[in-house]
């Protein structure tokens, strides 16, 4: 049997173009992935490069959106742009036998691609909610959600996964 999770990427204070334009509707999915008993996983982005400004560890910046809906304490850092590589996130899907993946967050050309080329190339089962993902470039988003399917995921509204539209 499957175990499914929800999974939040980046959804910092750092991220503040475009993130508030999906917070709405991630929270609504958050809300869906309770109801269905899955767990809901955080992934937060630490940026360890020397000069840079942004995700800074220990800073208001790297904190999770005031915005965002937490509901578990299952919040992992990252230091590179796949969620894999975080080796307390790796062991807890593992422990946890989780194998099924919704996937929402940022950046949609960074992180969440990265996360998803690599979860679907580890052989899980990758959803991404198209309307609970943003980019930096909203221009490249109906590319990016070309190449999610390209690598086999599975790309769908949250309308379709909580049953209020048939696709």
């Amino acid at each position: 049997m499957s175990r499914k999770a929800l999974v939040v990427i980046d959804i910092q204070n750092d991220i503040t173009k475009h993130y508030r334009d999906i917070i709405e509707n991630i929270n609504s999915a958050i809300d869906w992935a309770m109801k269905q008993g899955m767990t809901v996983i955080y992934i937060k982005h630490n940026n360890l490069s020397a000069g840079t400004r942004t995700f800074k560890p220990g800073t208001r910046g790297e904190e999770l959106a005031p915005e965002l809906n937490v509901v578990s304490d299952h919040i992992f850092v990252k230091t590179k742009a796949n969620a894999l590589t975080c080796e307390e996130f790796s062991e807890f899907i593992r422990t946890n036998g989780i194998d099924e993946f919704y996937i929402t967050g940022a950046d949609a050309t960074a992180c969440v691609k990265s996360t998803c080329f690599n979860m679907t190339k580890s052989g899980y089962t990758v959803h991404v909610i198209s309307d609970c993902v943003t980019s930096y470039d909203l221009k490249k988003m109906p590319e990016m959600l070309a190449y999610y399917a390209d690598k086999g995921c599975e790309v769908r509204n949250l309308a379709f996964y909580t049953g209020m539209i048939q696709e």
